[in-house]
Protein backbone atom coordinates (compact mmCIF):
# COMPACT_ATOMS: atom_id res chain seq x y z
CA UNK A 1 0.00 0.00 0.00
CA UNK A 2 1.46 3.36 -0.95
CA UNK A 3 1.51 6.55 1.10
CA UNK A 4 -1.15 8.31 -1.03
CA UNK A 5 -3.67 5.52 -0.43
CA UNK A 6 -3.05 5.72 3.33
CA UNK A 7 -3.55 9.50 3.36
CA UNK A 8 -6.75 9.24 1.28
CA UNK A 9 -8.25 6.72 3.71
CA UNK A 10 -7.42 8.95 6.68
CA UNK A 11 -9.20 11.93 5.06
CA UNK A 12 -12.49 10.14 4.28
CA UNK A 13 -15.50 10.93 6.47
CA UNK A 14 -18.06 8.20 7.12
CA UNK A 15 -20.86 10.47 8.35
CA UNK A 16 -21.50 12.22 5.02
CA UNK A 17 -24.89 11.39 3.46
CA UNK A 18 -25.11 9.73 0.07
CA UNK A 19 -26.02 12.02 -2.83
CA UNK A 20 -25.86 11.93 -6.61
CA UNK A 21 -26.43 14.09 -9.68
CA UNK A 22 -29.87 15.70 -9.57
CA UNK A 23 -29.95 16.10 -5.78
CA UNK A 24 -30.16 19.55 -4.17
CA UNK A 25 -27.33 20.24 -1.71
CA UNK A 26 -26.04 23.08 0.45
CA UNK A 27 -22.28 23.68 0.29
CA UNK A 28 -20.60 25.71 3.04
CA UNK A 29 -17.16 27.26 2.54
CA UNK A 30 -14.95 29.43 4.72
CA UNK A 31 -14.07 32.80 3.19
CA UNK A 32 -11.24 35.02 4.43
CA UNK A 33 -11.79 38.74 3.80
CA UNK A 34 -9.24 41.08 5.27
CA UNK A 35 -8.61 39.75 8.77
CA UNK A 36 -12.06 38.22 9.19
CA UNK A 37 -13.35 34.74 8.47
CA UNK A 38 -16.95 33.97 7.56
CA UNK A 39 -18.94 31.00 6.27
CA UNK A 40 -20.69 31.30 2.91
CA UNK A 41 -23.52 28.97 1.86
CA UNK A 42 -24.26 27.95 -1.75
CA UNK A 43 -27.38 25.89 -2.50
CA UNK A 44 -27.98 24.25 -5.84
CA UNK A 45 -28.38 21.05 -7.85
CA UNK A 46 -25.48 18.62 -8.23
CA UNK A 47 -24.82 18.29 -11.95
CA UNK A 48 -21.67 16.13 -11.89
CA UNK A 49 -19.43 14.14 -9.53
CA UNK A 50 -15.81 13.52 -10.54
CA UNK A 51 -13.21 11.23 -9.07
CA UNK A 52 -13.51 9.43 -5.78
CA UNK A 53 -12.19 9.32 -2.25
CA UNK A 54 -10.63 12.42 -0.71
CA UNK A 55 -9.97 13.89 -4.18
CA UNK A 56 -13.58 13.74 -5.34
CA UNK A 57 -15.13 16.95 -6.65
CA UNK A 58 -18.68 18.00 -7.44
CA UNK A 59 -20.21 20.73 -9.59
CA UNK A 60 -23.27 22.48 -8.15
CA UNK A 61 -25.47 24.79 -10.24
CA UNK A 62 -28.11 27.31 -9.25
CA UNK A 63 -29.94 30.18 -10.90
CA UNK A 64 -29.17 33.59 -9.36
CA UNK A 65 -30.93 36.68 -10.77
CA UNK A 66 -31.79 34.77 -13.96
CA UNK A 67 -28.20 33.62 -14.57
CA UNK A 68 -26.85 30.09 -14.07
CA UNK A 69 -23.98 29.94 -11.55
CA UNK A 70 -21.72 26.93 -10.97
Amino acid sequence: MNVIDVLNREQLKDELPEFRAGDTVKVYSKVLEGGKERTQMFEGVVIVRKGGGAGESITVRRIAHGVGVE
